[in-house]
């Protein structure tokens, strides 16, 4: 994983802070390759609850960890018990790496 544990710390931080306790982050994508370079980070954010407001704190995720982490590309994928099962949501569960 191309994570620092203080990108970690902050990422799992962040995340409580707008999805609660509960919510569970992986890490996906190019960054759970040790051996290649460069690279956006991509989060997989689970809810056990339904999130009526789930856009929103999503995009308030990605500008906080933007201001917290530096300007660099964040990507990520907000699901709750209410979103379907995409192809890119299956991918991320079954490779991601717990943050």
């Amino acid at each position: 994983m191309r994570l620092s544990e203080t990108e970690r710390a902050v990422i799992r931080d962040t995340v409580r802070e707008l999805f609660g306790p509960q919510a569970r982050v992986r890490l996906f994508g190019s960054r759970t390759d040790d051996a290649a370079r460069g690279g956006d980070i991509d989060l997989l954010i689970e809810c056990p609850e339904p999130l009526p407001d789930r856009a929103a704190r999503t995009h308030r995720l990605v500008a906080r960890l933007q201001m917290r982490l530096g300007d660099q590309r964040i990507d990520a994928l907000v699901v709750d018990p209410a979103t379907p099962a995409t192809p890119i949501v299956r991918v991320a569960q079954h490779t991601g790496i717990a943050v």
